[in-house]
């Protein structure tokens, strides 16, 4: 595991809250706990009625938040990142649910993801790494404009061009995007 990773693993588990490329986009991620769900959301401008994503690489990580775990045995990797919206446990913070009765859960093979969720045995909130309205920041630079040096660590972004993650409600089957 790089030094980077480790780093990254130090500062989420102090509470920190951490830029890094997610399967998606360039991401802000912290570990979900309230403080640094705090933390971030005022990072971004975010309003609190919106709920962020747990990213995983093992569906054992988000067990605690949601209500009906079983239904989680039907969340699969696919070549197209997925997020799933379950309904969620009494252990989910109101801020990671933004006033919603759900999670949102994507289950990821991203290799940095992975390693981080191993390291830090948590699943990663995570959210586009932008001020909310503005564009996702493709650069370390435009983190720079966007947050100054109020990140505690940056991994560079990798330039990618994938496209948003679907989102699925796992209890209906319905497609939301």
């Amino acid at each position: 595991m790089s030094i980077k990773t480790r780093l990254a693993v130090n500062i989420l588990n102090s509470g920190g809250v951490v830029s890094l490329p997610t399967d998606t986009i360039q991401g802000l991620s912290c570990l979900p706990f309230d403080h640094a769900l705090i933390r971030l959301i005022e990072l971004k401008q975010r309003s609190t009625s919106k709920g962020l994503i747990l990213l995983t690489s093992d569906i054992k990580y988000v067990e605690t938040y949601v209500k009906d775990v079983e239904l989680l045995k039907q969340i699969k990797l696919t070549n197209t990142p997925t997020t799933y919206i379950v309904k969620a446990s009494r252990n989910a913070s109101s801020l990671l649910l933004g006033g919603h009765d759900t999670v949102a859960i994507r289950l990821t093979n991203n290799q940095l993801i992975k390693d981080l969720c191993t390291m830090t045995r948590s699943a990663l909130v995570s959210t586009s790494a932008n001020i909310s309205g503005q564009k996702t920041a493709k650069s370390v630079s435009k983190l720079r404009v966007y947050f100054k040096d109020q990140l505690d660590y940056i991994i560079a972004p990798v330039e990618t061009d994938i496209n948003p993650s679907a989102i699925v409600n796992l209890h209906t089957g319905e497609k939301l995007r």
